[in-house]
Order: structure tokens, then sequence, then C-alpha cells
């Protein structure tokens, strides 16, 4: 897998680099990256409906990374009738 913006040098002087990084730093980095998407998705929603409930924040927040039928299953929450 290549990134069209980034050089085939640098490429592979990154993936050496995450190739030699020890496994705790990895999953550090994976974490931080993780909690980043969610926020700049809570970000998303927020912009999108205002002020909400936290639990619903929460729901809309799941329904981006859960299937529909476990979102339905689990919390009663339909994404493609109260949105995601």
């Amino acid at each position: 897998m290549t990134a069209s913006d980034t050089s085939p040098e640098m490429e592979k002087i990154l993936i050496e680099g995450y190739r030699s990084m020890p496994p705790e730093r990895k999953l550090r980095q994976v974490t931080a990256l993780t909690q980043m998407v969610q926020r700049l998705a809570l970000t998303r929603i927020r912009e999108q409906y205002g002020t909400l409930p936290e639990k619903e924040e929460k729901l809309r927040l799941a329904a981006l990374w859960l299937p529909r039928k476990d979102m339905i299953r689990w919390f009663g929450w339909d994404p493609e009738v109260k949105g995601y």
C-alpha cells in the first residue's frame, strides 16, 4: 500500500520505523489515533446536531463504528432513523 502524498523513499523510512517500534509504542500510537478520530467525529456530530445529552452523543458516535443491526439490538437506536 502506498500513500499518494508520500514519496517512496519516505514511505520506506516510515515502514521501517514502524517495524522497529516496540509493540507498546505501536499500541499507544494506535490508541492516540483512534481517540483523535473519535474527537473529530464527535466534533462533526456536535456541529450537525448542536448540544445533545451525553448519552445521545455516545450513541451517535457508536453508530459510526457499530453495525446498524447491533445498534438496534443492543441500544434500541436505529442510525438510519435517528442519525449518526
